[in-house]
């Protein structure tokens, strides 16, 4: 009889997201006229911009003539969408990128849950605490994260622990790790780092030859002038970094699923005899064996964020998530609680009140207002006692969450 992968064993019978949609599936079954606020999955609610619509409906054309039908497409990407992101995202922030440097994707999850194939299993990770759950679940796939214990850690795991303590600015590694993950601005915290503060992590990753994760997936929401949108802003990180960018907050495509990786030619590792390795050449190989590919007529609506129009439309579906963040953050103050993130950022991160676990509070959210959010504790140790909301919902289930949910501390 063929073995399984073992490790997979090691993990809890559900994903997060999955937990809260049975919890809250359980509920609506009970409860069939219950007026649910859904502000727990990141997930958009605006139209894709019209911009890209139009432009999928021309590659859809495109595939329906033979003068411009197009079957499988390059790995790595067309070339006219990945011009369009060197152009526009990295070159006006002072940012040099080969074409190769750059692999489209179908999404930012795909690409972090996958990148740690061309890796050994025996690299030690280190991961801020609270941490989107893909980083730790795929190293437990792995094999790299260890054994559970009883606090809710993986032993083979580094945790830098994210907190009102340090501000949520995690602490430099004590231990050398191999790899660090780091996701700014962050998810769940909807916290974010200054120019100063990434480039202690760049430092310290050239210094101890450690290797930077950074998921970007939410730069888009970024407005102060001292948070850099790309890690590669900061000198050296083209030598220590792999940066993964998202199009499905960006651009709500959430339901079309687009995004990209960049792998610098500088970027090494080591093989087993010590030799160093390129990791852009390494992983081209894998993306080849493994991954179908992006389709045509999605990287066309891609393309056509990058448009005078495109952007114009993105930015205002940004501004109207973003103004949705402020409209809870300053909800949620007047009501007396404590809360994090929301600028910069479509993440607020509560602080639940009465000493309540995060559970706890995600169910009386749920029983007795009707409104879904994410408990903190499923992000990792340090998320408990806190509950993660979104901005991404309608404005008018945003104005009446608070308007419930200042009510619950009145209770």
């Amino acid at each position: 009889m063929p073995l399984i992968n073992d490790n997979f064993l090691k993990l809890a019978d559900s994903y997060l997201f999955s937990d809260i949609a049975r919890r809250v599936n359980a509920f609506t079954a009970e409860n069939p006229g219950a007026s649910l606020i859904r502000l727990g999955i990141g997930d958009v609610t605006r139209p894709l911009p019209e911009a890209c619509i139009e432009a999928m409906h021309r590659a859809a054309d495109d595939l329906s003539r033979q003068s411009t039908f197009h079957g499988y497409g390059p790995e790595q990407g067309y070339d006219f969408l990945i011009e369009a992101i060197i152009k526009n995202d990295f070159e006006p922030r002072g940012i040099k990128l080969s074409n190769h440097e750059i692999f489209i994707n179908d999404g930012a999850k795909s690409d972090t849950g996958n990148i740690g194939d061309i890796f050994h299993h025996d690299n030690r990770i280190a991961v801020t605490d609270p941490i989107y759950p893909v980083y730790i679940d795929s190293n437990v796939m792995a094999g790299r994260a260890g054994i559970l214990g009883t606090d809710g850690r993986w032993n083979g795991i580094t945790y830098l622990p994210c907190n009102e303590s340090n501000n949520f600015v995690p602490s430099l590694p004590s231990e050398r790790p191999d790899i660090i993950y780091l996701c700014y601005p962050n998810n769940p915290t909807g916290t974010t780092l200054t120019r100063d503060e990434l480039k202690q992590w760049v430092d310290y990753a050239l210094a101890n030859r450690s290797i930077i994760f950074f998921d970007a997936a939410y730069e888009a929401f970024i407005r102060d002038t001292d948070v850099p949108h790309s890690i590669y802003e900061i000198e050296g990180a083209r030598r220590c970094a792999i940066e993964f960018r998202s199009f499905s907050k960006t651009a709500g495509f959430t339901g079309v699923r687009c995004g990209y990786t960049v792998i610098p030619d500088e970027l090494t590792a080591s093989a087993s005899d010590g030799s160093p390795v390129q990791l852009n050449r390494l992983w081209l190989r894998r993306r080849c064996t493994k991954f179908n590919g992006t389709s045509y007529v999605t990287q066309r609506a891609a393309e056509a964020i990058y448009t005078p129009e495109g952007k114009a439309q993105v930015k205002a579906n940004i501004d109207y998530y973003l103004e949705n963040a402020r409209i809870m953050r300053e909800g949620l103050h007047a009501a007396g609680m404590t809360v994090y993130g929301g600028k910069n950022s479509p993440y607020l991160w509560l602080k639940t009140p009465d000493g309540l676990d995060s559970w706890q509070f995600f169910d009386i959210l749920l029983k007795k207002h009707h409104i879904v959010g994410t408990p903190g504790v499923g992000f990792g140790p340090s998320g408990e006692g806190f509950l993660r909301l979104t901005a991404f919902g309608k404005r008018d289930d945003c104005i009446e969450a608070m308007r419930r949910i200042k009510a619950t501390c009145h209770d």
